[in-house]
């Protein structure tokens, strides 16, 4: 009996290894788009909403392009930047209605904060409304 429950409890541990504690199942990956460079700061090519509250870097020349998915009934605010070394790019085009986008090129050695928001719940009228307010932001170091 001892033998079998020590599998037992031994199978139940390996089963749950890989699985993400918490079970939240609104949890979004990190933006599979980064990666480390020599210095310890990390470099991006893209941002999604599940990289808010990140710190992240570029080089002089390199460009970074925003894209917030958001639903027509909560849409995202356009994105704006506070500070000083990335200028505005083109983003192309928004085709669905909620969504924002941006494009940054690294002009200059600096730190920016890139910014939006969104609604938490669904804007419609003759429904009941909640007043908050889903933030997004990013820091820039431009090296």
């Amino acid at each position: 009996m001892r033998r079998t429950t020590t599998l037992v409890v031994a199978a139940l541990l390996l089963a749950g290894c890989g699985t993400q504690a918490g079970g939240d199942s609104d949890a979004v990956a990190p933006s599979d788009t980064v990666s480390p460079s020599s210095s310890g700061c990390t470099s991006v090519s893209e941002l999604h909403a599940s990289d808010s509250g990140r710190t992240v870097c570029l080089a002089v020349g390199d460009t970074v392009r925003v894209a917030l998915d958001g639903v027509k009934n909560r849409p995202w605010k356009p994105v704006t930047a506070e500070g000083h070394g990335l200028e505005a790019g083109n983003s192309g085009i928004v085709l669905l209605p909620g969504d924002a986008n941006a494009a940054f090129e690294a002009v200059s050695k600096g730190t920016v904060r890139l910014a939006s928001s969104r609604p938490l719940c669904a804007t419609e009228p003759g429904r009941v409304a909640c007043q908050g307010i889903q933030e997004w932001w990013v820091t820039v170091e431009v090296k």
